[in-house]
């Protein structure tokens, strides 16, 4: 069984770097509607992974769902990924702000502390042994929790719809980054530090330096951005061709 669960996994992470490649390289075209049959085929996976790497590519941004069904790619340049990091920054940064100065429940500021506890148990005693899918699954809550303890619902819809801007994910790059990405882990322990400082931040009502702190975390995602664009020259200065699900 445990064999199967990770030959699954390695699977899924072939479908989802090989598919984001060929939407980083433009070998899929802006526009396109892609055909589960020939990508599987071509990426030589099952069906099954391949529709878990759409939905994160989606998720990511880079891919945006048709009313029809299936999926087209998305056309955006690399300053717009920039941008939509940094608005991503700017609007938890803000909630977060918000958070420390209107004050939190205290059974919300539990919740926030346990999952960074809960984060913790994600790292392994040695380096490369970090549970990609556990961390994804409770940063994901943590940012959610985070959005919402604003007490503002107009920020929380403006995050939900920032983050689905390409490579704006609070959880772009980490699906898959065991595989093909070691250097992605060192920037999980960077988070994880800012997360314990986050929290840390707002029980103490810090509003200035918790908003720094959030967009300083934001930032994390434009350090991995800059990583796979350098590992691939060719793409600088050209349109990329993305389909969007951002630290």
């Amino acid at each position: 069984m445990a064999e199967q669960q990770a030959s699954g996994r390695q699977q899924t992470a072939k479908a989802l770097l090989g598919l984001r490649d060929l939407v980083l390289t433009g070998q899929l075209a802006a526009g396109e509607r892609l055909s589960e049959v020939a990508l599987a085929s071509r990426l030589a996976v099952s069906r099954t992974p391949l529709r878990a790497a759409l939905q994160t590519l989606e998720q990511e941004g880079l891919l945006t769902p048709l009313s029809s069904g299936g999926y087209e790619v998305r056309r955006f340049s690399r300053q717009d990924a920039i941008d939509a990091i940094e608005l991503r920054g700017v609007l938890e940064g803000t909630a977060a702000r918000l958070a420390a100065e209107r004050g939190v429940a205290p059974a919300r500021l539990r919740l926030l502390s346990e999952l960074v506890e809960r984060l913790d148990g994600v790292f392994g005693q040695v380096p490369g042994s970090v549970d990609f899918e556990a961390y994804a699954g409770l940063n994901a809550e943590f940012h959610r929790l985070l959005a919402g303890a604003s007490g503002s619902d107009l920020i929380g819809r403006e995050l939900a719809r920032v983050t689905r801007l390409p490579f704006a994910s609070p959880n772009a790059f980490v699906a898959g980054a065991e595989v093909e990405i070691p250097a992605f882990e060192a920037t999980l322990f960077v988070a994880q530090a800012q997360h314990k400082a986050i929290v840390e931040a707002i029980s103490r009502r810090e509003g200035a330096r918790v908003e720094a702190l959030m967009r300083e975390h934001a930032r994390l995602a434009r350090h991995n951005l800059d990583f796979v664009l350098e590992r691939q020259p060719e793409l600088k200065g050209k349109v990329l061709s993305l389909a969007m699900l951002a630290s």
